[in-house]
């Protein structure tokens, strides 16, 4: 990247954010985060990374701002999605996109630029069927949450801002998503797959999930959305026993479909919703993964 930019961030402390923080530092890139806490982070304050809150004149800050990235998003594992929590699943998403392009509207000097997350759930469950980003929208919880995230942003679209929405698929990395949750029982030996292990999981590594992040800003070809996914999704039992061919470790057990929906009820969704997706408009537009095969990717990891 030849100019420095502006650059605004929300969700800049979570899994996917602090690695593209980093990234575009090290570009040299000036990095504001949006945090509900910056004091917390006073002490990482620096010449090129700032820290301010929700309550702060956004639409001020817009008027200097080049790029909008928009992580912002309450994490969906770990618990049942009763209605309080769902609520707050829809809120952290729906309600602060929409504080974003409300600063948008009032800007006197709008961003060029609004790259704001969505994920490959979108889709829903959808068995084998190979999935661009010509197709229709699921009906399920997280089909719908999609939807309307990416309504949300695509407002700014009226303030002349060109929006580009990543349908994120699960991030391989260590420390948090799904290598998190299989690495252990791999570890000890009690490895396997999820579910009926028939379902297609689509990954990207989270090099090249920065990368496709980051894209939009090197080609203003990038509008509307984008499946930020691996072009070689695979089979669950066939993820596991990657892992586990990686780690060394066998990959006989499974964790039963009927468990899964016991223990985490509609949460288990992400988990047991097949999702064959191809990252069609990135491939179209010259992009090139650098972990494009699984083996590698996971090998790279653990």
């Amino acid at each position: 990247m030849e100019k420095e930019l502006q650059i605004l961030i929300t969700g800049g402390t979570g899994f996917i954010g602090e690695f593209l923080c980093e990234r575009l530092a090290r570009d040299g890139h000036y990095l504001t985060l949006i945090s509900r806490s910056p004091e917390k982070y006073s002490e990482e304050n620096a010449k090129n990374q700032t820290y301010i809150s929700w309550g702060s004149n956004l639409a001020k800050q817009m008027d200097k701002t080049d790029v909008v990235i928009n992580l912002v998003g309450e994490n969906l594992f770990g618990k049942r999605w009763t209605d309080e929590v769902k609520k707050r699943l829809y809120d952290s998403r729906i309600d602060l996109t929409n504080k974003l392009v409300d600063a948008m509207e009032e800007s006197s000097n709008p961003p060029d630029l609004f790259i704001s997350a969505s994920g490959i759930n979108y889709y829903g469950d959808s068995g084998s069927k190979v999935l661009t980003e010509d197709e229709k929208p699921g009906d399920d919880f997280l089909a719908n949450l999609c939807v309307d995230w990416e309504g949300a942003a695509q407002r700014a679209k009226e303030f002349g801002v060109r929006v580009a929405i990543p349908r994120i698929a699960p991030v391989l990395e260590d420390g948090d998503g799904i290598i998190e949750k299989m690495k252990l029982p791999f570890s000890l030996f009690v490895g396997g797959s999820l579910g009926s292990g028939d379902q297609y999981l689509s990954w990207i590594h989270m090099y090249d999930m920065i990368s496709a992040l980051m894209f939009p800003i090197e080609n203003p070809e990038i509008s509307g959305p984008y499946n930020a996914a691996s072009p070689n999704p695979v089979q669950m039992d066939e993820f596991a026993n990657t892992m586990g061919r990686v780690m060394n470790r066998p990959s006989f057990f499974k964790v039963p479909e009927f468990v899964l929906n016991t223990v985490l009820g509609e949460a288990a969704t992400p988990v047991l919703a097949s999702l064959r997706v191809q990252p069609k408009v990135l491939q179209k537009t010259g992009f090139g993964f650098q972990y494009a095969d699984l083996e590698v990717a996971l090998g790279d990891i653990l």
